[in-house]
């Protein structure tokens, strides 16, 4: 099935740059069209209006739309994390050159759109049938700006 609701990015004048951006963090990342203004505008004439990509075979969207709507924190991207390689280096990626580290696995990138890092062990952990473990987990959880497997697993082991 084709993808039916696509993520639809808005920037005031940076979406090529952040497309280009976020297809070189992801490994199955790409920018698959780019669209221009045309004499109509209502942006300059052949700047970059639309920038269509895809990360992991998921498409999105990036407006220049100019300076009236930024990012905040109500919608976040969240990435699905196999181990804490992963959660490291996206961490490290997204945060670089102007992005800010934020809590319990949050992070803003450079072009301050939200993120979320989050490793699977975590999901198990704050799910753990036992709700000791689970509260423990997320105790720690609630404590971390990155995410840490290790320090995850340990608080929910009582350690």
């Amino acid at each position: 099935m084709a993808q039916k609701i696509t993520t639809f990015l808005w920037f005031d004048d940076q979406a090529e740059q952040a497309a280009e951006f976020y297809a070189s963090v992801f490994e199955y990342g790409r920018v698959t069209d780019v669209q221009r203004y045309s004499e109509a505008g209502p942006g300059v004439p052949g700047s970059v209006m639309l920038v269509s990509f895809e990360l992991f075979g998921q498409e999105f969207l990036a407006l220049n739309g100019g300076p009236e709507f930024t990012f905040n924190e109500a919608v976040s991207l969240q990435v699905d994390c196999a181990d804490q390689a992963e959660v490291d280096r996206y961490w490290e990626l997204l945060t670089a050159d102007g992005g800010a580290p934020g809590p319990c696995g949050w992070l803003k990138d450079r072009y301050g759109l939200s993120w979320q890092i989050v490793p699977r062990r975590m999901t198990e952990l704050l799910s753990d049938p036992d709700p000791d473990r689970a509260r423990r987990a997320t105790a720690a959880m609630l404590q971390m700006g990155k995410l840490d497997i290790a320090a995850l697993e340990a608080a929910a082991d009582g350690s």
